[in-house]
């Protein structure tokens, strides 16, 4: 089965290939070699994931060994695939091509080649060292300019020649420099530079996620969200744009790229969103808004989730829980965007079914909803209940469940009529929902394997792949016979049409991860950089210059500078360098303004604002692949989508002040309703904000009573400190007690004071996670990272544990503590929701009577 991007026009593919696979063509030997070299990268990659080399003794890997073998393969692969420039040749590799690849596969697998002697000479390259690690940087520029794009390559540079130039730079920039064997050491020869986390975190897990998503694609499984979409929103009033989002949201659950998405979505749905009336600009800033806010949607966000999990230093199921609502969130006020607007345009569907009654259409969702959660709930406690009496027999039982499972879902697909192989555009016909749904229920399984291996067993994202992916490929060799053999038709080619589903699969996860590979051992430089040279000290005090100490500004500040550095880098490489170079600066200012601010809130603040530069323009290459479809000017496109983000751009703002957002410190199913009901209300409201559109276009004094109550739903607790304050302060010498007394998981507030590397005196305010209840509160701060020393009345923090918890936190050894702050006994701050309900149902029954003088027309 094709792609959707191979039935995209020629140009758009190639768009597609300059942005992520390659824009070289290749036949005949040259073009055999590089899909085998692709297809062994694949291979090596789901090798490196599984247990199998542990099981077997055999093909084990360091992480560093990994990480070279990885480079290499991107190095390689990159060379052969992309050209050097516009006029360069697409159907063959030039003699200079072939030899920068073996050259750039060469370094990059320097480090495995010559591990043992590298490994006895730490600090002391030779010669040798000196010339290979300076090739593979200059080749890796090269590799970088090519496959992600010139903004990327430039910064790197600017990073090396500052940490060259040190001593000649401004005053507030400047350092003692580094030579040249320092800093070709520190960025080729050791894991500080290229081969640091962000290559890490692509070698061990960003690939296989990738490598599933494409897979899946390659079954079937995009296509099938997409008809999915459009059989259960396509006949609404603005189905197609609905349908858009839709269908991104889903695919972007597992896709690692924004411009694909837009594609393989866009050439169906942005021609049907102009035939409804929503215009070329409209239609192409909806359909990239929907597939940029693809990566911010748990599990995958980009691969940015597993990058996480290495700076934050949280469980990955704790990453997808805080990130879950604000991309949920956000994909409703877009969904609302699309509706208001079809609203104000006076839209008719295009598409018609036979209408049926509200209330069998809302018994028909219940059915189906409840059903679903009830089949959910059974396997879960099936599961369970294996685990629990068959104890290592389990694995089997389940496994036994999962097939007869898949066997049942095949079989409801060949009782159902096959899916379309895409939308007639110019025709589209109606879709009926359920049959639909059954025609691809069998998608969903790997779906399933993969949520489950993550949320339920905890296993590591890249083991939680693996099986999904053992799932996936049995799917794939299996659906077609099993749905002839159902239908009782032959099943002559249908084997060999899965294998080569597998086999193409394999090859594209590996021609989408070569960006991907090159991106994060580029974004290696940056990072590199910035250790060797203490730049990120320098920037919270530049940083705090420019804001003056206020926070608000200081946000402001930093939400422009993410902007600014995600401006053509890709989304897992935009967010290694934000959280570098920022994320550092915002919790370090934010402790000194008082503000207790989340590590992961901090996180997925800069990832936030680091993506939005695949919307806006000069250089947002989703929304020049909209435009590209829609055939309107790109500049407008993004001016449009990026008034549409507005709904997005707003919430990293509000969960630093307010991080239930992220469904931190929310106490209780009842609180956690509130929050999430109260939140999707004001996400609603402000997105009808943005519209100037509620029922009908607003008056300002109703635009000004719904900006009261987005406020008043978003940020209850503002209003709730101006009557009483949140916090109480307790002496240090209680620590211990307060300790004790967190519940699992609490948090110790401690205002702290000391001196600073440069000398100043400072004060801030950190929160530390004390993790599991116990009745020691010295072993609870112990096990944080915390050691004290009682200094008469006071209490000196004598020790902080490396990469613990209260080092994330910004505690600092040696510093005194000044008090313990302890939650005072306020009334709920959620009582606020009421007057914000009464403001919005007032403008409500206000647009009501200004709509009944036209109830005749309607």
């Amino acid at each position: 089965m094709a792609t959707d991007i191979e039935k995209a026009p020629t140009e758009l593919q190639e768009l597609v290939a300059e942005a992520d696979t390659g824009s070289r063509k290749l036949a005949g030997a040259t073009g055999l070699l590089v899909f085998l070299v692709a297809l062994a990268w694949a291979v090596f990659q789901f090798w490196y994931a599984s247990p199998l080399p542990f099981e077997l003794g055999f093909g084990i890997l360091n992480d560093t060994e990994a990480r070279a073998v990885h480079l290499a393969f991107a190095m390689f692969l990159a060379f052969m695939a992309w050209p050097a420039g516009k006029g360069s040749a697409r159907d063959r590799v030039p003699l200079i091509d072939w030899t920068l690849a073996l050259a750039g596969a060469f370094a990059g697998a320097y480090l495995l080649l010559f591990y043992a002697q590298l490994a006895t000479r730490p600090g002391q390259p030779t010669t040798m060292d000196v010339v290979t690690a300076t090739v593979g940087l200059v080749l890796l520029l090269e590799a970088t300019r090519r496959a992600v794009g010139w903004p990327m390559a430039v910064l790197a540079v600017v990073f090396i020649v500052y940490a060259m130039a040190g001593p000649w730079m401004p005053e507030v920039l400047q350092h003692k420099g580094a030579s040249l064997n320092r800093l070709i050491s520190h960025l080729w020869l050791t894991t500080e530079g290229v081969y640091g986390i962000a290559l890490g975190v692509s070698t061990g897990a960003i690939f296989v996620y990738v490598l599933f998503g494409a897979l899946l694609d390659r079954a079937g499984g995009g296509n099938y969200m997409m008809q999915v979409s459009f059989a259960a929103l396509g006949h609404l009033r603005g189905g197609p744009a609905k349908v858009a989002v839709v269908s991104s949201a889903l695919n972007g659950m597992i896709s690692g790229s924004s411009v694909s998405n837009v594609v393989s979505g866009g050439i169906f749905t942005i021609p049907l969103m102009k035939k409804s009336g929503y215009g070329g600009v409209k239609a192409g800033a909806i359909e990239t808004m929907s597939s940029v806010n693809g990566q911010i949607m748990p599990p995958v966000m980009g691969a940015a989730a597993f990058l996480m999990v290495e700076y934050v230093g949280i469980p990955y199921s704790d990453i997808v829980k805080h990130a879950l609502l604000p991309a949920v969130l956000s994909y409703i006020g877009l969904f609302y965007i699309v509706h208001l607007e079809a609203v104000k345009l006076g839209m008719n569907p295009i598409v018609s079914r036979t209408p049926r009654p509200w209330r069998a259409t809302a018994l028909a969702w219940g059915l189906g909803l409840s059903g679903s959660i009830v089949v959910i709930g059974a396997l879960y406690y099936a599961f369970e209940a294996a685990k629990a009496l068959l104890g290592t027999a389990a694995p089997y039982a389940i496994g036994a469940m999962v097939a007869l499972l898949y066997l049942y879902s095949v079989r409801q697909a060949a009782l159902s009529p096959d899916l379309p192989e895409d939308i007639d555009v110019d025709n589209p016909e109606p879709l009926l929902t359920w049959p639909t749904v059954k025609a691809g229920l069998h998608f969903l399984l790997p779906i399933g394997v993969l949520i489950w291996c993550l949320m339920i067993e905890e296993f590591s994202p890249a083991l939680s792949a693996f099986w999904a992916i053992v799932v996936l490929v049995v799917l794939m060799l299996t659906q077609h016979p099993l749905v002839a053999l159902f239908r009782r038709r032959p099943s002559g080619g249908h084997w060999a049409r899965g294998w080569n589903d597998v086999v193409q699969g394999f090859h594209d996860g590996s021609r989408n991860m070569i960006g991907i590979g090159i991106a994060t051992a580029t974004a290696g430089i940056i990072v590199g950089g910035i250790t060797l040279t203490g730049l990120g000290l320098r920037m919270t005090d530049f940083v705090e210059f420019v804001s003056q100490g206020n926070v608000f500004v200081m946000l402001l500040f930093i939400a422009f500078v993410c902007l600014v550095l995600g401006l053509g880098v890709p989304t897992t490489a935009n967010y290694v360098l934000v959280a570098t170079l920022m994320a550092p600066v915002v919790v370090e200012l934010g402790a000194q303004s008082g503000l207790i601010i989340p590590l992961i809130g901090v996180h997925l603040f800069v990832f936030y604002y680091g993506i939005m530069g695949d919307i806006t323009p000069p250089v947002g290459l989703a929304t020049f692949a909209a435009a590209a479809i829609s055939g309107e000017d790109a500049i407008q496109t993004g001016i449009q989508g990026a008034l549409y983000a507005l709904r997005t751009v707003i919430l990293p703002f509000i969960w630093i002040f307010n991080p239930q957002l992220l469904l931190l410190d929310v106490a209780g199913t009842a609180e956690l309703v509130r929050v999430i009901v109260a939140s999707t209300i004001a996400m609603l409201v402000f997105s009808a904000l943005t519209m100037f559109w509620f029922r009908v276009k607003m008056r300002w004094w109703e635009a000004g009573l719904l900006a009261i109550a987005v406020a008043l739903l978003f940020r209850p607790d503002f209003f709730m400190d101006q009557i009483t304050p949140e916090y109480r302060d307790a002496p240090p010498s209680q620590i211990y007690e307060i300790a004790k007394n967190e519940p699992a998981d609490g948090r110790m507030v401690m205002v702290i004071k000391g001196l600073t590397l440069e000398g100043e005196d400072k004060v801030k305010t950190v929160a530390v996670r004390l993790g599991a209840a116990g009745p020691d509160g010295r072993k609870r701060l112990s096990d944080a990272g915390i050691q004290l020393m009682p200094l008469g009345d006071q209490m000196q923090i004598g020790a902080v544990k490396f990469g613990s918890r209260a080092k994330k936190a910004g505690v600092e050894q040696g510093w005194d503590v000044q008090a313990i702050k302890v939650p005072t006994d306020r009334p709920s701050p959620h009582w606020f929701y009421l007057p914000a309900l009464a403001l919005i149902a007032l403008v409500w029954f206000a647009q009501g009577l200004r709509l009944r003088p036209r109830s005749a027309l309607a």
